[in-house]
């Protein structure tokens, strides 16, 4: 069995660089491929040289429209493409971090029953942790981006009379987290009956069938594509609609990553900490997010050590029992 872990990454080069190896050292068979953003910080590629079965592809993006979404398409094309073989894609960020050994992740993966692992709601279900407003303004408008960076004052300051309009007519929607987007009712939509909408966390683990099947849905499907390609915030929904619209695939509701969205701002979630440590090492998790150097090494030293240690248990254990 093959893995395939996608990286999307934007910052800290050690950062990633330390992922990677963490990954490589306890599956060396395993394939990397990063979606890096160089236009946000360069990315130390000497460091990665010496590893075998990586590529790197050059991404530009950005939050709340369309490109990590292009990003995700571009990259599975380019794997099918250059016709890489795995069983299984784990789609993570440059700021997540494995929180079991890579081989009881792959472990897992081998053993499992579901098709994919996928956090997912219908749009407008009591479940989603979305409002049926912000689900509503996210999905069922197109948007058009002014090209217009809004400071945290000037977005306190259009607050009042965004909020006004946004709430007095259901034509017109402006939004000002992701620059300042202009939205209209997209009418009519392409969601009904048959073919829902649904939201959820954009990282996830999938299988090769899943990532085949969306492969050839998005290329089949170009109206869909060009539709999400207007709304915001896209890869929290575009996945999810398709996916569990086909009815073909078994998938386990819940995307084995730990985020910490408490008191969080525009969308970004808490950087975590030595003080999450007990939770990341307790819980049911593979991944967390998201993590960074500068604000608290440590932690990530202390989930190399309990890794390393669970690492050389389980092996103990194998020889024990042959």
């Amino acid at each position: 069995m093959k893995i395939l872990y996608f990286i999307q990454s934007h910052t800290n080069s050690e950062q990633i660089v330390r992922l990677v190896k963490t990954i490589k050292q306890s599956s060396p068979e395993s394939f990397v491929l990063i979606s890096h953003n160089f236009q946000c910080t360069q990315l130390d590629t000497e460091s990665l040289r010496c590893f075998s079965n990586l590529e790197i592809l050059h991404c530009p993006r950005s939050r709340g429209d369309f490109s990590i979404m292009q990003g995700y398409l571009d990259a599975i094309h380019w794997i099918f493409n250059n016709q890489i073989e795995f069983d299984w894609l784990v789609n993570i960020s440059g700021q997540d971090y494995p929180t079991q050994p890579i081989p009881e992740i792959e472990k897992f993966l081998h053993e499992t029953k579901y098709d994919g692992f996928l956090e997912y709601y219908k749009m407008h279900s009591i479940t989603n942790p979305l409002s049926i407003r912000e689900s509503t303004e996210r999905y069922l408008y197109k948007y058009r981006s002014l090209g217009v960076s809004l400071s945290r004052w000037q977005r306190a300051i259009i607050k009042i009379p965004r909020v006004a309009i946004n709430n007095f007519q259901s034509y017109l929607k402006i939004s000002s987290a992701y620059g300042l987007l202009i939205g209209v009712r997209h009418i009519p939509s392409p969601f009904n009956e048959k073919f829902q909408c649904y939201t959820g966390g954009y990282y996830h683990t999938l299988s090769q069938k899943c990532i085949q099947y969306l492969y050839d849905f998005c290329q089949k499907n170009t109206d869909l594509v060009e539709y999400y390609r207007q709304t915001c915030l896209p890869e929290e929904s575009f996945i999810q609609t398709v996916l569990i619209n086909s009815d073909l695939f078994n998938i386990c509701n819940n995307s084995k990553r730990y985020v910490n969205w408490s008191n969080s701002h525009l969308g970004h979630p808490n950087i975590l900490s030595t003080e999450d440590y007990s939770r990341l090492i307790g819980g049911d998790f593979h991944f967390a997010r998201k993590f960074d150097m500068s604000h608290d090494r440590q932690i990530l030293d202390k989930l190399d050590y309990w890794i390393s240690q669970n690492t050389i248990n389980e092996l103990s254990s194998c020889h024990t029992r042959s």
